[in-house]
């Protein structure tokens, strides 16, 4: 049993998967974080996120046990990682990581923004989790603490535009995807929606 979960940045969609992975008893992945770990590497080698080659040499080698979480919930890297995400052959390099992970038994839930459409798109379940950029950019302040509410927005605004223009893999819903927008709705209530909406397709 293979669950999709895609989005944008600050949706929901972690929070999510993380839920429907502890109520089936599924494993999880963070496909978003792989693309982070990539952008730290670069920068962490003082090379620029943009530098193709920098790019591509760190998704190839790159070791996932080798990073901590809260190495790789900056500002900073989450843009980098959208900049990496963009280069074709580091998207490669971590596809077969991802497909594998999807094999597990009994079942895996993976979030990220193409894994309905190109990593799973034989998924059992496809959920794409949205809302509003201010919603999102709301709840990434709180997050962030003393960032400025218009400098989240500005950055939530640039990467849905990077993430949904470049060539491969764009981020959009899968053409048999639920949509969930979690606009108006608390975590319980985004996370009992996404149950129900994963029961049904499972039955």
């Amino acid at each position: 049993m293979i669950i999709a979960v895609d989005g944008p940045a600050a949706a929901g969609k972690g929070t999510i998967a993380r839920a429907l992975a502890t109520h089936f008893g599924y494993h999880f992945l963070d496909t978003g974080a792989l693309y982070r770990m990539v952008g730290l590497a670069v920068i962490r080698n003082a090379r620029d996120p943009a530098d193709t080659r920098a790019a591509i040499a760190a998704a190839t080698s790159l070791d996932p046990s080798g990073f901590a979480d809260r190495d790789l919930r900056t500002e900073a890297v989450g843009a980098a990682a959208s900049i990496v995400a963009v280069v074709p052959e580091v998207r490669s390099a971590l596809l077969s990581l991802q497909r594998d992970f999807a094999r597990k038994q009994p079942g895996a839930v993976l979030d990220g923004r193409d894994i309905g459409t190109v990593v799973c798109p034989d998924a059992d379940v496809k959920l794409y989790v949205t809302a509003s950029p201010e919603v999102r950019a709301s709840r990434r302040q709180k997050e962030l603490g003393a960032a400025s509410y218009a400098d989240v927005l500005a950055e939530i605004k640039a990467r849905d535009l990077r993430d949904s223009q470049r060539v491969t893999a764009p981020l959009l819903p899968a053409k048999d995807a639920v949509i969930l927008d979690t606009s108006e709705l608390d975590i319980a209530a985004a996370v009992e929606a996404a149950i129900a909406i994963a029961d049904r397709r499972r039955r």
